[in-house]
Formats: structure tokens, C-alpha cells, sequence
């Protein structure tokens, strides 16, 4: 081993987040290629986004999904994309949350929204799943709705007898995914306060 890798791993160890893990960030969204950039996954979006911002790759297989291990604003979080599909989304979230002996109040969910323009935001303390396959299966294995999540308009049907899992599972038009991508950023900005306990400061600047 030479002494610039002696240094490298000193260097790593020393930016390593420290202390216990406060918070588990789930991303929501479907896995494999298949469902890159589609509107089901505008959580993966919003935590590859955000991992990127940090330097983290969220890579390390655990709880039924893929995580990393971030410091955001001097909180130590998991970042968490479930690979169980969406559908069963809370089997990966409660075996996070269950390892680290935190409770619903410690949980942020990102996920889509098909009742927002896309790019839009709407960032809420709790509240039932609305339909929102994802959030049903968190509700229904954590017995709890009063988490915090943040959702990312993805936009409406085009009209009502469209076909509703095509629609989610379609991927966004060119101006849409330039929205998409300036959505993220600012959803990135909403989980640095959430974290922080400052969630009023968070809506009241991003929600919609």
C-alpha cells in the first residue's frame, strides 16, 4: 500500500458521517433500467440528485433496497430506494426503520404525484396514501400515516380513461423532464431543512 493510499483512506474515514443514523430518506420508484426516468420513479430521481450533491453513490445492498449513509447539513441520514417495486415499498422502509429503532416521525418519503402539474412540489407533515401504491403498502406495515413526504408532481392524464399504470410507468416529454430536474433540486433543498426541523420553512417555501 503506498502512502497516498494511506492518505485516501484517512481522508475517507475522517469525512465519514459520525454518530447514529436520525433519519431514513426513502426514494420511491420501481428498479431495473426498464424504469429509468419514468414518473413512478421521480424518489429515485430526487435521491440520485441528492447523493450527487453530497458525493455518496447509493449503492450498498441492505433492507430489501439499495442505501447510503449521508451527513446532510450535520445530520446523519440513510437514503433509501427500495428494490422491491413499488407496490411493496414498506417492506423495505420498515426493516430500515425497525434496524435502527426509529419511528414514523424519522421518515421522509419522496414520491410521485399524478394529481400535480410536473414540477411541482407539495411537501406535507402526514396524511392517508391517496391512492399512491407506495405509500399504501408504508401505511399498511408501519400502522402509521404521519410521516413527512415530499411529493413530486409528475403531472395529470391526459384525460381521465387513460390508462393509469401506462401513464406512471411512461416517461416524461422533453419539457418536462427540464421541470423534473429543476423539481428535484429544489425537493433536494426541502429534505437539507426537513432534516433540520425546519419543515414550515420547507413548505412555505416550495409547496404549491
Amino acid at each position: 500500500m503506498s502512502i497516498f493510499d494511506v492518505f485516501d483512506r484517512i481522508s475517507a474515514k475522517s469525512t465519514a458521517p459520525r454518530g447514529k443514523i436520525e433519519y431514513v430518506i426513502a426514494g420511491l420508484g420501481n428498479p431495473g433500467m426498464e424504469y429509468d426516468n419514468t414518473r413512478h420513479n421521480a424518489g429515485f430521481m430526487v435521491l440520485d440528485a441528492l447523493a450527487e450533491q453530497l458525493g455518496a453513490r447509493i449503492d450498498r445492498l441492505q433492507f430489501k433496497g439499495k442505501t447510503a449513509d449521508v451527513d446532510i447539513c450535520g445530520v446523519r441520514c440513510l437514503l433509501l430506494k427500495p428494490t422491491t417495486y413499488m407496490n411493496n415499498s414498506g417492506e423495505s422502509v420498515v426493516q430500515a426503520l425497525d434496524f435502527y429503532k426509529l419511528g414514523a416521525e424519522r421518515l421522509i418519503v419522496v414520491c410521485d404525484d399524478i394529481s400535480l402539474d410536473a414540477g411541482k412540489l407539495r411537501i406535507r407533515r402526514k396524511g392517508s396514501h391517496g391512492g399512491h401504491n407506495g405509500l399504501r403498502s408504508i401505511v399498511d406495515l408501519t400502522g402509521r400515516d404521519d410521516f413527512q413526504r415530499i411529493k413530486m408532481g409528475v403531472g395529470k392524464k391526459p384525460h381521465p380513461d387513460y390508462d393509469l399504470a401506462k401513464w406512471v410507468l411512461g416517461r416524461f416529454s422533453k419539457d418536462d423532464a427540464a421541470l423534473m430536474q429543476e423539481s428535484a433540486k429544489n425537493a433536494c433543498e426541502c429534505l437539507k431543512l426537513m432534516v433540520q426541523g425546519k419543515t414550515d420553512e420547507a413548505m412555505n417555501k416550495y409547496n404549491s
